[in-house]
């Protein structure tokens, strides 16, 4: 993915993680989702467009994923409209970001970049099971996880354009150590911020 399209990543799921835990409307988020939106389908489009190989298209390929996330949230904060098909949609999208892992591994060499792409499966399942199976008591701890990947994600981008990012297995143990502890301590933290909005899902 391109480093300059994965710093908007992070700065867009840091604001989502503000709107899943209350600091941030619904429709005050949804420009920047729907600028990273677009900006996520049309880098891929001219990348497949112009692939050298098979293996060009498939390192594009992955991008739509963000970019039909982000419109699909942006459009929902816009409109108001419920975001349940997005869950399993999000559901869908986890599974994928399993072969983007395993890819990222075993052909490119880079376990860092796999356990990046196995936080965000982490989080796009998250999605899935607050907004598809509907359980809100996840959704401020959800906001924590987000914005903990979004601030991740945001470093991996500037690492990669300044070429300090290392794709060995250490990296990619750091990458899961945060992924852990994010997990773990973002009931807690959630407990401790206060919404000051109703969240729009």
């Amino acid at each position: 993915m391109s480093s300059v399209g994965l710093i908007y990543v992070g700065v867009v799921l840091v604001i989502n993680g503000l709107l899943l835990l209350g600091r941030v409307t619904a429709q005050e988020a949804a420009p920047l989702n729907v600028f990273v939106g677009v900006i996520q389908v049309a880098i891929p489009t001219y990348l497949i467009a112009t692939a050298p190989d098979p293996a060009g298209i498939f390192a594009a390929s992955g991008i739509y994923l963000f970019g039909f996330t982000y419109l699909w949230v942006g459009i929902a904060g816009f409109t108001g409209q419920s975001l349940r098909g997005f869950g399993w949609y999000c559901l869908l999208v986890a599974l994928c970001t399993t072969v983007y892992a395993g890819e990222s591994v075993v052909r490119a060499g880079d376990a860092g970049f796999g356990a990046v792409w196995l936080l965000w499966g982490v989080l796009w399942f998250l999605f899935f099971v607050v907004l598809g199976l509907g359980h809100e008591s996840l959704t401020r701890p959800t906001g924590v996880f987000t914005a903990v990947t979004g601030v991740v994600t945001a470093i991996v981008a500037f690492l990669s354009l300044t070429e300090v990012w290392s794709g060995d297995w250490v990296t990619a143990g750091l990458v899961a150590v945060v992924g852990v502890i994010g997990l773990a301590v973002m009931g807690p933290v959630a407990a401790r911020i206060d919404p000051a909005t109703e969240v729009v899902a």
